[in-house]
């Protein structure tokens, strides 16, 4: 294994591996984001109409289970060998995490704080969206985090249909090349990607919501003790 050719992109690749990097979040980001835009109308459904939950859950279970290969072979045909063939997978994949987050995270407000809101004069719109929403974060980000971690790993089997996988290309020129660096480069960054981006999704929940406790345990062994003496 040759480390000084850690970072010698093949050309065929026609990237850098910075280019690599950029193509990686594009295909992996881009479906997470269309799948919360989807999955937050339709969430709100399954809140609303209790008995549409279960045939949304099962469905979205079912294309969950559908091979990303065959996915490919169905698409390939209109979409051609593009980015989009990558990435209508990855969204329909995101919302088998994302709908049952936002559901559960929209659920566990509190009656009596949905009642305070009607009685302010909320819609059910505005209820939704400055209520509902915003007590919901915690559960939504724990969402986002699992299907965007989820969505980095799977982007590198786009490499199978016209070096659509980005990083995930480098294992595919690791064997054509018999350069086992190349390997080592695209686990080591995708793991790199996937830390990087939970960590920002973690801050984000931070700023999102102040409202949330932030050093209980701390608080609790502080009192204890004081308890003790």
């Amino acid at each position: 294994m040759n480390w000084d050719r850690l970072f010698d992109i093949p050309s065929d690749l026609q990237h850098s591996w910075l280019g690599l990097v950029g193509l990686h979040l594009r295909e992996a980001l881009l479906p997470v984001l269309a799948g919360l835009l989807i999955s937050l109308p339709l969430a709100q459904l399954c809140v609303r109409f209790r008995w549409l939950y279960p045939p949304v859950l099962w469905v979205t279970t079912i294309l969950y289970a559908i091979p990303s290969l065959a996915f490919f072979v169905l698409l390939i045909d209109y979409t051609g060998q593009t980015e989009l063939t990558v990435m209508i997978p990855l969204t329909v994949y995101s919302l088998v995490v994302l709908v049952p987050a936002i559901v559960d995270g929209v659920r566990s407000v509190p009656q009596e704080t949905l009642a305070a809101a009607t009685a302010m004069g909320f819609g059910p719109v505005r209820r939704y969206l400055q209520v509902q929403l915003p007590i919901a974060v915690p559960a939504i980000i724990a969402g986002l985090r699992v299907a965007t971690v989820s969505s980095i790993s799977l982007v590198s089997i786009g490499s199978i249909i016209g070096n659509q996988g980005a990083l995930g290309n480098l294992i595919n020129d690791a064997n054509i090349y018999n350069r086992p660096e190349l390997a080592v480069n695209a686990v080591l960054s995708m793991a790199l990607l996937a830390l990087l981006a939970d960590g920002t999704l973690v801050v984000v929940r931070l700023v999102l919501t102040p409202w949330m406790p932030r050093r209980v345990t701390r608080t609790r062994t502080k009192t204890s003790a004081k308890e003790v003496w």
